[in-house]
């Protein structure tokens, strides 16, 4: 747990803090609906004999749904999580079952015990307790509710990936068609670009720097995630990632997010150096603008933009090697962003003639130190 506050910041305490908590909440909810689901149907039914202790057997449901929930949110969804990005489908399905199979039965016992500690008032070391919870595994409730908490929890992992897949909010959008017929936003675009690709390609081969690539984009994710940014696409070996001006404005999260995705490769360097004997050194561009977003094609569709912020920071990150910086953004860029991260300070840059542009737009960069 020290090991878990020293690698994260703040911040991104908060983002899985945050996923936990919806976790929970959502798992409690769905809880209560099986719950009061059972209960009328048992009711109208007249299947509910004289024994039948409402308010036993709602506090145990509570019980039981406040336990998977805190397990789910903080634990077993981001270990499942980590097994499907790890491990092939297959390979990563029966990990998942295990484990699912491992907490179902634990969470199960654990509100067992207390229904039949509380309506039979036995002590919880009783050996007729024991026996009567060992008869609840073989119940139509313990069987229904094993499988239906399995579907629950795939849904679950199944939405985190997707949301993943289209970055933090973007899915609700794509769901309910914001993006079904073209509009204007002003959005926020970095594009990273690793530095000397084509001699690490060289030098790596194709399957390797395949696999170079693909470590270097899995282990920035978090830094995009964490600071509400989408990945619009990957080219080769540069990544375009984008944010509503809300999410990207505030706590300055679009720089964030460079400094985090350094200090992340930073600290998995030996790593990189160990296997690749190379390092996913990277530059940026930002800049920020008006652009046209829509969903587009027919076979596959996506969520595509287009607009000239696009052009223009795709050209002032193409500049970052003649002004011998890792970063350059437009000073416009830099002048919404209010308060920088601590330690962040702005570097003015001599403006820049691009390509399409009558007018010299004006540039910064961003240097992080104690001053």
């Amino acid at each position: 747990m020290i090991d878990f506050f020293q690698r994260y910041n703040r911040n991104e305490v908060l983002f899985y803090v945050r996923r936990a908590i919806w976790i929970l909440l959502a798992w409690m909810l769905i809880a209560n609906i099986i719950f009061f689901y059972d209960y009328s149907i048992l009711k109208i039914s007249n299947g509910l004999d004289s024994n039948f202790d409402f308010e036993t057997s709602y506090k145990a449901n509570l019980l039981v749904s406040i336990i998977a929930g805190l397990v789910g949110g903080i634990f077993t969804v981001n270990v499942m999580e980590l097994w499907l990005r790890k491990y092939a489908f297959w390979k990563a399905l029966i990990f998942i079952t295990f484990l699912y199979i491992g907490i179902a039965f634990l969470v199960g016992t654990i509100g067992a015990y207390y229904y039949y500690s509380d309506f039979l008032g036995l002590p919880l070391n009783s050996l007729e307790l024991f026996e009567r919870v060992t008869q609840f595994y073989t119940e139509h409730l313990f069987i229904k509710n094993f499988v239906a908490w399995l579907f629950i929890t795939i849904l679950t992992l199944i939405i985190l990936m997707i949301n993943d897949k289209y970055g933090p909010g973007v899915f609700p959008d794509y769901l309910m068609g914001r993006y079904f017929l073209p509009k204007n936003e002003t959005r926020i675009f970095m594009f990273a670009d690793i530095r000397d690709a084509t001699r690490i390609a060289e030098k790596l081969g194709e399957h390797e720097y395949f696999n170079f690539l693909k470590d270097f984009f899995n282990d920035i994710a978090p830094a995009i995630m964490q600071t509400r940014g989408e990945v619009y696409q990957y080219v080769g070996d540069e990544v375009v990632i984008t944010w509503k001006m809300k999410n990207g404005v505030k706590n300055a999260n679009a720089l964030r997010c460079y400094y985090r995705m350094k200090s992340i490769i930073y600290k998995k360097s030996v790593k990189y150096y160990k296997r690749y004997n190379a390092l996913p050194d990277f530059k940026v561009g930002f800049h920020y603008g008006q652009v046209m977003v829509g969903e587009l094609g027919k076979i596959k569709r996506d969520i595509a933009f287009s607009g000239d912020v696009l052009n223009t920071t795709a050209r002032i990150q193409a500049i970052c090697n003649e002004r011998g910086v890792d970063i350059l953004a437009s000073k416009a860029f830099s002048d919404i962003l209010g308060k920088l991260p601590r330690g962040v300070r702005r570097v003015p840059q001599d403006g820049a003639m691009l390509k399409g542009k009558a007018e010299e737009v004006s540039l910064v960069s961003f240097e992080r130190g104690d001053n």
